[in-house]
């Protein structure tokens, strides 16, 4: 038993394959009951290999639920050129909303772990929640500069936006008795297109 642990901690095993492991494990036993000996075993190698590239599990599932969200992102935008009118960009968001709604793994999390949750929504951001802010920014930014776009800032826009999404990614569900989640995500596609339409009140925010 010795020398299968000793030739587990030898072989080498890509940072891909144990993020894979352990979203497998974080889909069939949830994060409570998920170990570094459980996505250490799922992977083919040993704790110590684990431990030497992150300190402790909840480090480890941070990394894939960061990796997921913004694949779910990736998926939606594509290797093209990001949009720049609002029509478009709108489009991108509800889509990217949808999409994370529907993701098995945040589904499975909010089912089964949503404390884990938790901090991002009532502590701090995350890093996907930093970077879909930093590219709704850039979007928005661009609209602002076609003229599809309201006058009010990026920043301010974009962080409005991202609240507003998170609410029907987390929340829809609680609110589908007598309606669909389609015809939810059709509100928030008028929504967030007259909220960013040019004539509303610009200037900075009070």
């Amino acid at each position: 038993m010795r020398s299968g642990s000793q030739n587990r901690s030898r072989r080498p095993v890509s940072d891909e394959a144990v993020l894979e492991a352990a979203r497998e494990c974080l889909l069939t036993m949830g994060m409570r009951r998920t170990t570094m000996a459980d996505i250490a075993r799922r992977a083919g190698t040993s704790r110590q290999t684990l431990y030497r590239r992150w300190p402790d599990v909840q480090t480890l599932v941070a990394e894939v639920m960061t990796g997921q969200w913004l694949a779910v992102v990736d998926g939606v935008l594509g290797s093209g050129d990001p949009p720049g009118d609002r029509g478009e960009i709108v489009d991108v968001l509800v889509a990217v909303a949808a999409g994370l709604r529907s993701d098995p793994l945040l589904r499975r999390i909010v089912e089964v772990d949503p404390e884990l949750l938790v901090p991002y929504l009532f502590d701090r951001r995350g890093v996907s929640q930093d970077v879909m802010l930093d590219r709704i920014e850039s979007m928005l930014a661009e609209g602002r500069r076609g003229g599809t776009v309201r006058g009010l800032p990026s920043g301010v826009m974009a962080r409005t936006v991202l609240l507003t999404a998170q609410s029907f990614v987390l929340s829809a569900a609680t609110m589908a008795d007598g309606v669909s989640v389609t015809e939810l995500d059709d509100q928030l596609h008028d929504l967030l297109d007259r909220y960013l339409a040019p004539g509303g009140r610009e200037g900075e925010s009070r």
